[in-house]
């Protein structure tokens, strides 16, 4: 379908007629019109894209752009550039392909050096094509603390591969489809860079961070190269907005706080918690934070590590143990605080409600291991943001203005988590 489209040259390759039927008619046109308007921009006689131009549609910098650019080229040896018929065979196994064909191709696009050897260091240009690609305009985090930042996300990678020639290890494409799982938004971001750059690309997104113009950035835990890896376990929609609910070094580290704070926020939150042996991490909660004697939540939660290393931990679904929240319990078996997976007294990550202690421990709920250095550790910051989607700001400043009904509702959640609504009944 639509090879009446392609040139003479084209419609002799048994690869390019078959990567045409991955797309409609509309489709190829579409992807024809793209292809005449970057070409006439190429000094080629409108036969190829050239280098220059492919960079600057799809906005890729660095060697990753360089190394997208090769391998969309190789069908026709990249000559002049990147012909229709590369085009279409590209876009095809890259976007339209088996998961075994996109995986081998994203393997290789990080291959920069195209020796079909991955190390530390391809991964180390990836990464710094990533931050030049979507931070460069970050004025908010220094060097430092951006560099810091992209260490953890290679710190979490598995070189278990022996490559001829070289002494140390490589990655396989089994270490790197694992690795892809711990970092879901460097998936996205792989798997989207042929995508229109007006499209709305998935793993492009970069959560806005909304806190009092007061607070120093230094201050946060969360800056937005972690706000990025957090937010590839959410959907496009819930990466948009979030906002500041509460800081231990700013509102103290109280649980009461904590609660009332987050109890006129939003319903899905994020805590961070870096401990005294300098360790990040946390939880996605995806139900608000509500007194419960039992575990609760949906399968949408999950835990991260931050520093020393940047991982997410899905559900498995090997129970329901996913978010718990106890407030003025007498019994031992309810321990009070805040959770995730795992048991009661042995979590997978557990604040109790004197903020001033914790623990976690390796978790079947999300296939975790320890987030912290040891079991058992000491909070130094703990801070908590709001997920917003994009618009959610204004109507929360409406919420603000709403009925004495409303306001009420909010004042009895807050008793709730106290434990005291039913007192009133």
């Amino acid at each position: 379908m639509g090879n009446a489209q392609a040139s003479a040259s084209s419609t002799s390759s048994p690869r390019f007629s078959m990567a045409s039927r991955a797309f409609s008619r509309q489709e190829l046109d579409d992807l024809r019109a793209l292809f005449v308007s970057l070409a006439a921009q190429s000094q080629t006689g409108g036969r190829a894209i050239s280098r220059p131009v492919f960079l600057e549609y799809f906005g890729i910098r660095g060697a990753l752009g360089d190394r997208l650019f090769q391998l969309v080229a190789r069908e026709s040896g990249g000559g002049e550039g990147v012909t229709f018929e590369d085009l279409i065979v590209s876009k095809a196994t890259y976007e339209r392909g088996t998961r075994d064909e996109v995986d081998e191709f994203i393997y290789q696009l990080c291959d920069v050096t195209g020796d079909e050897v991955l190390e530390r260091s391809d991964l180390e240009t990836i990464l710094a094509s990533i931050r030049e690609t979507i931070f460069s305009e970050n004025k908010e985090a220094g060097e430092g603390s951006n560099k810091r930042t992209f260490e953890a996300f290679i710190n979490s990678a598995v070189f278990s591969k022996d490559a001829e020639g070289v002494t140390r290890k490589s990655m396989s494409l089994s270490d790197f489809r694992s690795w892809c799982i711990l970092i879901p938004s460097l998936r996205k971001f792989l798997g989207s860079l042929l995508m229109p750059p007006d499209s709305g690309r998935p793993g492009f997104q970069v959560p806005a961070l909304h806190y009092l113009e007061n607070i120093s950035p230094d201050l946060l835990l969360l800056n937005k190269e972690y706000a990025w890896h957090i937010g590839g376990g959410f959907s496009q929609q819930e990466v948009q907005e979030w906002r500041l609910l509460y800081h231990s070094s700013l509102h103290g580290q109280s649980f009461n706080t904590f609660l009332g704070n987050v109890t006129n926020g939003d319903a899905q939150t994020v805590i961070i918690v870096k401990d005294t042996e300098g360790f990040v991490f946390g939880g996605y909660a995806s139900h608000p934070w509500e007194r419960h004697s039992d575990f609760y939540g949906d399968m949408k939660t999950f835990l991260f590590k931050l520093y020393p290393e940047a991982s997410i931990f899905r559900p498995t679904g090997a129970n329901k143990n996913l978010q718990w929240c106890a407030v003025n319990f007498s019994s031992d078996s309810i321990p009070n605080g805040i959770g995730f997976g795992g048991q009661p007294h042995h979590f997978g990550f557990f604040l109790s409600a004197n903020f001033d202690q914790g623990h976690s421990f390796t978790c079947t709920t999300f296939t975790s291991p320890p987030l912290s250095k040891t079991n058992r550790f000491r909070p130094e910051v703990i801070e908590c943001w709001g997920i917003q989607t994009k618009g959610a700001l204004d109507e929360k400043a409406e919420l603000v203005k709403g009925t004495v009904l409303e306001r009420f509702k909010e004042d009895r959640n807050m008793l709730k988590l106290v434990g005291l609504a039913n007192a009133s009944d």
